[in-house]
């Protein structure tokens, strides 16, 4: 007895070090997706590069259009080389491409080495929910993929409070954007080290290894006798019926059709309903209310502090209660605060200081509903929607669309200010929360999903 609870502690400190590692991805993801939202004002300046509305939404977008790109291939690539060598590869190329954002001198050259950051980045969040979901014994999947989702905001949380103490003691120095950008090759030189240590995910080694392999992974990784006897029934299964999923089958196969629906409805949930424009332009949409810039900033890291604190508290529901529910709740609750953001924005009532306080407020209300129910949700869905046969590339697939969609919006989100001003946007975000009300309540259905993973 004394020896089995020896082996399933040591079983479960490797496990909680390789969803940390793996993680490390998602604290990535949200460092460079935040790291803009303080540099765009130093980077705009004219003894800078000098950027227009146009331009920022380009210097921003670049990202997002390698991160689709990213998050399309990453499926294929981690069928083929396995889930630890391109977390490996991703880590390398972020350190890379970091370097390059801090020494560019021109709109172009930042806009390629951005795209080249997204690439990773892309790969990065479709990558590590399928990763860590495979490493992790049933009891654990959910509090693993949550490590994830919580990574991605406190990534964020370090990037606006980088931004804020660089930009208080060095923003009298107009280059400091560069240091913002660089101090994101910490973590990906930290993750790229650690990676090492990483085990192939087991369910990767059951097809493309050797089942003996697998076997030792299932096993230093805490996992039941019952569930690895399942799993290599299931890759035999899976050998002798090999599935290369294109579109034409999903198609003509009304159960893959509707799972493959049901996952882009996910990843439109997670950008349309409005997240982005706070987490890239935010520092913007409070200096336009009239909030100084360095106040702009700390406004920042408090909204970060806050979705932080949101995630960790939310991230507990979703053991408890159905997912489809949770986020039609955090999706009414993004409504409420978008709407009130127009009613503030537009009444004369207040003062410029009220409507300053009220505005942080309100945004800070809607990043807590957004960040700590509708995003992680959305992230453990796609990790749990999709049958192991398809898993990667349907992953991919939606990751791809949600990137896709997050570029759309981060390209023309200036230039809607510039023209509706910032009350007409937070009406029109009002909008595509209803949407995204409705694409859940039709789409993102337990019992429909259930019935169409029974007839596969």
């Amino acid at each position: 007895m004394h020896n089995h609870r020896v082996a399933q502690t040591i079983s479960n400190t490797f496990l909680n070090y390789t969803s940390y590692v793996i993680s490390l991805g998602g604290f990535l993801f949200g460092y460079d997706t935040g790291v803009v939202n303080g540099a765009l004002s130093f980077i705009s300046l004219p003894d800078q590069l000098n950027l227009s509305a146009n331009l920022q939404g380009l210097v921003t977008a670049s990202l997002v259009f390698g991160c689709t790109f990213g998050a399309l291939f990453s499926g294929k690539l981690s069928d083929k080389y396995g889930r630890k060598l391109l977390l490996h590869t991703i880590a390398a190329i972020f350190t890379c491409a970091t370097i390059g954002c801090a020494l560019s001198n021109n709109i172009i050259i930042l806009s390629i080495f951005r795209f080249i950051l997204g690439l990773s980045v892309g790969c990065a969040s479709s990558l590590a929910p399928v990763y860590l979901n495979e490493i992790s014994p049933d009891r654990y999947k959910s509090q693993n993929v949550n490590k994830n989702a919580v990574a991605i905001v406190i990534g964020q949380l370090c990037a606006f409070s980088v931004n804020a103490l660089l930009g208080t003691f060095l923003g009298h120095w107009h280059p400091v954007w560069r240091l913002m950008m660089l101090m994101a090759g910490v973590p990906a030189i930290i993750l790229w080290l650690l990676s090492f240590n990483l085990p192939q995910s087991p369910f990767w080694q059951l097809i493309h290894s050797t089942k003996e392999k697998a076997r030792q992974t299932f096993h230093r990784l805490g996992f039941p006798k019952l569930d690895i006897r399942e799993a290599i029934l299931a890759s035999k299964t899976e050998q002798s019926h090999p599935q290369q999923v294109n579109l034409r089958e999903v198609f003509h196969n009304k159960y893959l059709l509707y799972l493959f629906f049901a996952g882009i409805a996910v990843a439109l949930i997670q950008q349309i309903s409005g997240v982005n424009i706070v987490m890239y332009y935010g520092t913007t949409l409070l200096e336009q209310v009239g909030m100084g810039a360095k106040a702009s900033l700390y406004g920042n890291v408090l909204i970060g502090l806050v979705s932080s604190i949101a995630i960790v508290l939310g991230t507990k529901l979703t053991s408890r209660f159905s997912h489809q529910h949770i986020l039609i709740a955090g999706l009414c609750g993004n409504i409420i605060f978008m709407t009130g953001l127009t009613l503030v924005m537009r009444s004369h009532t207040f003062t410029q200081a009220q409507i300053n306080l009220i505005v942080l407020i309100l945004l800070t209300c809607f990043l807590a509903t957004q960040q700590g129910i509708v995003s992680p949700t959305t992230w453990l869905l796609l990790a749990e929607l999709f049958p192991p046969a398809v898993k990667s590339v349907f992953m991919s697939w939606a990751t791809a669309v949600m990137w896709l969609t997050n570029f759309v919006i981060s390209l023309v989100f200036p230039a809607l200010v510039a023209h509706f001003g910032t009350q007409g946007v937070f009406l029109i975000f009002g909008g595509t929360n209803m949407f995204c009300v409705l694409l859940a309540l039709l789409l993102v259905n337990p019992k429909l999903v259930k019935t169409a993973w029974q007839k596969l």
